[in-house]
């Protein structure tokens, strides 16, 4: 296992573009860290600086307190598993979990032990012997996976592993991954745009946008304390809901209703008056009809989305819109007119220029 810190990283690439702008990060060893976000916010970057693929513009990466800048990614000891397989086509499953034991020549002996025991821990005893042709995609994500953890190296870098897979595969992969972890004990970072995958793998989440981090926490820390509106609207399924608007005697407006944010959040909004601030609140918090300690609205209802174990309630407050997550059972009718609570405690107020919590 190993302690990664990194100070101050930067990538510059030539033409300009900053990439990831000053990274900074301690990740303890046997850690399961997930860097998460949109497309093109810099957290493959990062990780490809970590593995070495990437020069490292400004800044210091240190493994077990040691600087690794220079360094390759052999002599790094890490072991990467990218979004596409990655297996030679020509090789049985066998030979492709023991190539890279071979080129370090170990003894074959230890590379059948180190094989076999490995494609238990997978479930890929019965496949040994196969090509990758004739192998699921969640299978041949397992052989992938495989070659990365038989090198026992101290850390294990992933780069959006199950974006080729289907829904059903993910699931399961996601399990596995989990369960594999825990078992071998690796420092593990974990690329991936799916906030589903980090908040159910991860023991910590970097959350980042544009280049830069924009919360570090646990997977309960950022869905209960979102640092900003971007963290708070990204955690989270479906997405928080927002509204922005000016604060007047201390309300805020939803169409033709005011909520009377002084009675709660008075030490919150002090010096807030006559300044946009955002209102938020998830989904799931909602109560449908009246609550006591809660704020209550009156909507109309738009469209229902039926998933099972809940319906989506897509909403209408004066212009602005909303989705509320509901027991199926308790389903409103569409185009009906309807109230609903969301309980003190389950309001978020943000600046509305910074878009900071309050």
């Amino acid at each position: 296992m190993a302690y990664l810190e990194l100070r101050n990283l930067n990538k510059i690439y030539p033409n300009g573009f900053h990439a990831v702008h000053n990274f900074n990060l301690d990740i303890e060893q046997g850690e399961f860290i997930v860097f998460v976000g949109s497309s093109g916010c810099g957290k493959s970057t990062t990780l490809r600086m970590i593995a070495g693929l990437e020069e490292i513009s400004s800044g210091d990466f240190l493994i077990n307190g040691k600087r690794a800048n220079e360094l390759g990614p052999r002599q790094r000891e890490v072991a990467m598993v990218f979004q596409s397989y990655a297996l030679y086509p020509q090789m049985t499953v066998y030979d492709n979990l023991a190539f890279s034991l071979t080129l370090e020549g170990v003894d074959e002996d230890v590379i059948e032990e180190r094989v076999y025991k490995t494609a238990k821990i997978l479930g890929l005893t019965d496949y040994l012997d196969r090509l990758p042709r004739a192998l699921s995609g969640g299978q041949r994500q397992r052989v992938a996976v495989g070659r990365a953890i038989i090198r026992k190296v101290g850390i294990f870098l992933m780069d959006e592993p199950l974006s080729n897979l289907d829904a059903k595969q993910r699931v399961t992969m996601r399990s596995e991954i989990t369960q594999i972890h825990k078992e071998i004990g690796a420092t593990t970072i974990y690329v991936t745009h799916d906030q589903t995958e980090a908040m159910t793998m991860a023991d910590r989440i970097v959350v980042m946008k544009d280049g830069y981090i924009q919360q570090v926490g646990t997977p309960h820390e950022l869905y209960f304390s979102p640092a900003n509106v971007f963290v708070a609207g990204f955690i989270g399924e479906p997405p928080m809901n927002f509204v922005k608007g000016v604060l007047k005697d201390g309300c805020i407006a939803f169409g033709d209703q005011q909520i009377d944010l002084g009675k709660k959040f008075a030490d919150k909004i002090a010096g807030y008056e006559g300044r946009e601030i955002v209102f938020g609140f998830r989904p799931e918090a909602i109560v449908l009809g009246k609550q006591d300690d809660s704020y209550q609205i009156g909507c109309n209802v738009e469209l229902t989305e039926m998933l099972g174990d809940n319906t989506n309630v897509y909403i209408t407050v004066g212009d602005r819109q909303a989705i509320l997550k509901v027991d199926p059972h308790d389903t409103p009718d569409t185009d009906s007119n309807i109230t609903f609570s969301i309980p003190y405690e389950s309001v978020y107020l943000f600046d509305g220029e910074t878009e900071n919590v309050l």
